[in-house]
């Protein structure tokens, strides 16, 4: 919670009261997806700050998260439209670097949203949670949750794309160090050696993706007593395929949208790292408003490379030495 109050504080450092958005300021908005409730939510945000400031705000998306090349000609018809800034969630954090770059050098202040680009520089600003950090606090509530029979756990490890997104690693190798298990490379998924992994599985971010990959994980070892997942989406398939099977499974995930924080009181999910969508996305409208007006790029938090969002770790199952709040207080806040 302190992390959120922390992004909050600093929202107000980051406040344009009194600048307003120059006459027909054109921005866009380009999500990983339309039909994720996290980019639903971001789209939120981004509209109703948009109508506040007077901000002509055009929204794309692509078919399904992954889709790169959809994301790239939303990028280029952003720029032919005049847009003055691009809020993006990419979804190949390398590969849309050459298109950002191409915008930027066109005037267009372009800032990462939930996913840092990679390099991070290569964006304007990236406003986001601390995706590590999220994973390590599910990872470090995993391990305390088991006590000693975290030294024979059995971890499926459900992530998000063979192309491994900014996003897509830092949970990943977040949970692993909260867990306690070496990384290897931290850079990258799936080189590590610990026996205690199973493996790891591409879910695409989605309910069928984590059914799926959960359905082949226990056919590689079906004493699978962890569940890894990228977001709540692929938990709740990775929950549905446990019950076909017979199984169960403390499963850990992030993102803290209200299903997800729905998930975690009904038992589905053992605990959540919540994030703030909404709120990510109206700093970046008012960032791309404050722009506009005179110029001003956002600043990150002070000692990192992004300005911090916040993150809460959501359970009703607390543990000694990882900071939580309830699932009561976690709907109260859900994506806001």
């Amino acid at each position: 919670m302190k992390k959120f109050l922390t992004g909050t504080v600093a929202l107000a450092c980051l406040s344009l009261m009194g600048a307003a958005a120059q006459a027909n300021t054109a921005a866009c908005l380009i999500t990983k997806t339309d039909t994720n409730p996290f980019f639903v939510k971001m789209k939120e945000g981004a509209t109703a700050k948009a109508a506040e400031l007077g901000v002509d705000l055009k929204t794309y998306a692509g078919k399904v998260d992954g889709d790169h090349e959809s994301q790239v000609a939303a990028i280029e018809a952003c720029v032919a439209d005049g847009a003055k800034g691009i809020l993006l969630t990419a979804s190949d954090t390398k590969a849309i670097v050459d298109a950002v770059k191409a915008a930027r050098d066109a005037g267009v202040l372009v800032i990462a949203l939930d996913t840092p680009l990679d390099p991070i520089d290569a964006a304007d600003a990236t406003f986001a949670t601390d995706n590590f950090l999220a994973g390590e606090l599910i990872g470090k509530w995993a391990a305390a949750k088991m006590g000693a029979d975290a030294a024979n756990a059995k971890i499926a490890m459900l992530d998000l794309s063979i192309a491994q997104p900014s996003v897509d690693v830092l949970r990943d190798q977040g949970f692993l160090t909260g867990f306690g298990i070496d990384t290897a490379d931290i850079n990258k998924w799936g080189d590590e050696t610990d026996p205690r992994i199973v493996g790891n599985e591409v879910t695409s971010g989605n309910e069928e993706g984590g059914l799926k990959a959960m359905e082949a994980l226990l056919a590689k070892d079906p004493d699978i007593n962890v569940v890894y997942t990228i977001n709540e989406p692929s938990a709740a398939g990775a929950f549905e395929a446990l019950k076909a099977a017979g199984k169960t499974a403390l499963i850990v995930s992030v993102d803290g949208g209200c299903p997800g924080v729905a998930d975690v009181k009904d038992g589905v999910i053992g605990a959540t790292s919540q994030q703030y969508p909404l709120l990510m996305a109206s700093l970046g409208i008012e960032a791309i408003a404050k722009f506009a007006a005179d110029g001003t790029k956002p600043m990150p938090t002070e000692g990192k490379a992004f300005f911090d969002t916040g993150v809460a770790l959501i359970t009703d199952q607390p543990v000694e030495g990882v900071e939580s709040i309830d699932t009561a207080k976690g709907t109260d806040l859900c994506w806001g």
